[in-house]
């Protein structure tokens, strides 16, 4: 959140807000008839939003500590809009499974996202309708089915190289210590880029393609604006430079689309092309109700989706797996075995990985335990519904808290343990889809579950059982113990960034 520290620009902020109060609260009548869930007393006109931003605590902390005190279901008023926050498996699969359709749709955007999303252009932000089914049903069916999955076996295997190249030329410039998260990062961001362009690019475009990406992310913070419209007029500069950032994605990354467009046109001109990409399936994607295809600025939005969807989240996985196999190196020790009679001395393939109960029952405890965002995407009613008795109006913010969840001393045994023997025994299970039943949902649940949780299951499963069978991972300092505080950036990322030793196992 933005907010400027001169007494000039507060006071007169502080003026506009008093003057406001009276239209506010001569609205408020209307909001009294409803039943919400309860929530903390907020002020006139900002609601909670000032108590949250002045707790010193990060977000997702604040809401932890507000749900002991209110339970697993509460709302909070951020300026504008009105949060309803779930923390309960069993009103998630009432909400998400059972009235799927009802909860299927999402709030309106703030301008700054409307931006970058073309007006909701995509899978992700698109309310409930014809526009998300076509988009979701093209990426679903055309991009990541398993059969199209398996398409990409080959970038996966060549950055999985370039990955362990990477870790051990930077162990030998640095006395055997690694960035963890930066080359996860890294290579994780080159499969994505091969899969959505069909285009190999050098390493210097890869990064200049990062950094665009960053920025548009660091451009999308939440601004005090976002929850209180009525301040725009003192955001002016950040909206310019908000239509600066998109110009510039605009203007670096058409260039791609048009020798993609030209490679399909004139196949084998461009050796640098691949066979398939998703860019292919939105050249000409039939938008229902919609005459025309997507207009380059629209591709940049869809594409850009799907970059910034999977690289975040997988590498923030990656971290906090190669931190917790540190931490326990019986774990550590238990997967390098199995992967050794799995594999023997051959590098480990994709295909190997369905055959390692391990492998899959650590990555399972890891979504369970360190959710890569602690927030899943914002859902919003199609019409007024209730839950849990209470009314839920169409314009909220219905947000899920998913460690409410994952950590939650009712429904697992020993919850802030990181345990994979729980799933490895069969002691006990969770279906991460959430259709038998929620206990954990790291990808959403229901309709709008996020269409990648294949894709990214077999990225995370693939890079650690490579970095385990290529390295053993040593806490650095040695003996040092690892701080598992997280910290909110793009996704809960460790609050001091994983660097680890590293020795060759061969």
């Amino acid at each position: 959140m933005a907010s400027s520290s001169s007494s000039p620009v507060f006071f007169t902020i502080l003026a506009f807000l008093i003057s406001c109060i009276i239209f506010f609260l001569s609205r408020k009548s209307k909001s009294k008839r409803l039943n919400l869930p309860p929530g903390p007393p907020g002020w006139p006109v900002v609601g909670n939003l000032f108590q949250a931003a002045r707790s010193g605590k990060p977000f997702f902390d604040y809401v932890d500590d507000l749900r002991k005190k209110y339970g697993p279901i509460f709302t909070l008023k951020m300026g504008t809009r009105t949060m309803i926050i779930l923390s309960d498996a069993k009103l998630c699969h009432e909400a998400f499974i059972e009235k799927g359709a009802l909860f299927a749709s999402r709030p309106r955007e703030n301008p700054t996202r409307n931006i970058f999303s073309c007006n909701k252009f995509t899978v992700n932000a698109a309310v409930y309708g014809p526009v998300w089914r076509s988009l979701r049903r093209n990426m679903v069916q055309n991009m990541l089915s398993s059969s199209r999955l398996k398409e990409f076996r080959k970038i996966r295997a060549d950055s999985m190289d370039k990955l362990i190249s990477r870790l051990r030329a930077e162990a030998e410039a640095n006395g055997g210590v690694v960035s963890v998260l930066k080359n996860a990062r890294f290579a994780v961001f080159c499969i994505l880029l091969g899969m959505c362009f069909g285009l190999e690019m050098e390493e210097e475009t890869v990064e200049k393609m990062d950094q665009v990406m960053k920025t548009v992310l660091i451009t999308l913070d939440p601004r005090i604006d976002d929850y209180l419209p009525l301040l725009s007029p003192f955001f002016s500069k950040q909206r310019k430079r908000a239509l600066e950032v998109r110009k510039e994605q605009v203007d670096f990354i058409v260039p791609f689309i048009e020798q993609r467009r030209e490679a399909l046109l004139n196949p084998g001109s461009d050796k640098s092309a691949m066979s398939f990409s998703y860019l292919d399936t939105l050249f000409d994607v039939k938008v229902e109700g919609r005459k025309s295809v997507p207009s380059n600025s629209e591709l940049v939005t869809l594409c850009s989706e799907f970059l910034n969807g999977g690289t975040d989240t997988t590498a923030t996985a990656v971290e906090w797996g190669i931190a917790q196999l540190i931490a326990n190196p019986e774990i550590q020790s238990k997967l390098y075995e199995e992967i050794k009679l799995t594999v023997g001395d051959r590098k480990v393939d994709e295909k190997d990985v369905e055959n390692m109960k391990y492998l899959q029952a650590i990555v399972k405890e890891l979504l369970r335990k360190h959710p890569p965002t602690y927030f899943s995407l914002t859902h919003a009613a199609t019409e007024p519904t209730t839950l849990a008795g209470y009314d839920i109006p169409t314009d909220t913010n219905v947000e899920i808290f998913l460690p409410g969840i994952g950590w939650d001393p009712k429904i697992w045994s020993n919850p802030e343990k990181f345990d994979p023997d729980r799933f490895y025994s069969g002691k006990e299970e969770a279906d991460i889809t959430g259709v038998t039943g929620v206990k954990m949902m790291p990808f959403g649940v229901g309709r709008r579950i996020c269409p990648g949780l294949g894709m990214a299951t077999v990225h995370v499963h693939l890079m650690l059982a490579r970095m385990v069978q290529e390295f053993e991972w040593i806490a650095f300092p040695p003996n040092s113990k690892i701080d598992f505080t997280g910290k909110l950036e793009f996704t809960v990322v460790m609050k001091n960034s994983l660097n680890a030793m590293i020795k060759p196992r061969s």
